[in-house]
């Protein structure tokens, strides 16, 4: 792959609670600089990403209920819509997973629905993609939270957050891809800081990579 076709599988994120305006700001530098697909952003960044990217190609993105997943639907659903509207064509959704590990899928499926929802009524082209933090999961846990997110209508099923007891592995990356059909893209995210590691979670089926370190992988590429 060349450098241009890895950055297009890269949102790059800038997601640290003590990322400051100077932070977002650089992001948004590299982001141009490196032409990656998105640049990932708390919220309360998200009009200020939105502003810088204009016209430069790079899809201004954030996050919902991260890192844990823990605020009511009615949360989701309206952070979701605001996002959709002032600017954000992709949205990171962390899934309850609390919820999850109790059983409660019904909730689980129709907390995700009704983001996809609430997104893609404000922005027809929004995509919607669900973490699962896999660090909290066992193999069987992965697949069924990956069928519960494409039941739910999402586009993508994501590994983790990177704030979670582990990041994106191989094996999981290709226990996703085998638990979804083709329409659901996986993205694999958490501790991805070399194109080494970059390039054999892609081999193994990523459609996206979350990282922080996209400077340093894309570096490592030839034009």
């Amino acid at each position: 792959m060349t450098r241009k076709e890895v950055a297009q599988k890269i949102d790059l994120a800038v997601l640290k609670p003590d990322a400051a305006r100077e932070d977002i700001l650089r992001g948004c530098e590299q982001a141009k600089i490196w032409n990656v697909k998105s640049l990932v952003v708390l919220p309360c960044w998200l009009d200020l990403v939105v502003q810088e990217l204009e016209g430069s190609g790079v899809v201004p993105s954030t996050v919902i209920a991260f890192p844990f997943g823990a605020e009511t639907t009615d949360v989701k659903v309206e952070t979701a819509r605001w996002a959709a509207q002032i600017g954000a064509a992709e949205l990171d959704m962390v899934m309850a997973i609390g919820r999850f590990k109790s059983g409660d899928y019904d909730y689980v499926r129709h907390d995700i629905e009704a983001v996809v929802e609430a997104a893609k009524v404000a922005r027809s082209d929004a995509i919607v993609k669900v973490i699962i933090e896999t660090g909290y999961l066992t193999n069987e846990e992965k697949r069924m939270a990956a069928q519960i997110v494409e039941a739910a209508g999402a586009d993508f099923v994501k590994t983790s957050t990177g704030f979670g007891p582990s990041g994106a592995t191989v094996e999981d990356v290709r226990l996703l891809k085998q638990s979804v059909s083709e329409r659901v893209k996986v993205k694999a995210a958490g501790g991805i800081r070399t194109w080494q590691q970059a390039k054999a979670l892609l081999e193994a089926g990523a459609d996206r990579l979350g990282t922080s370190s996209a400077e340093t992988i894309l570096s490592e590429l030839t034009e």
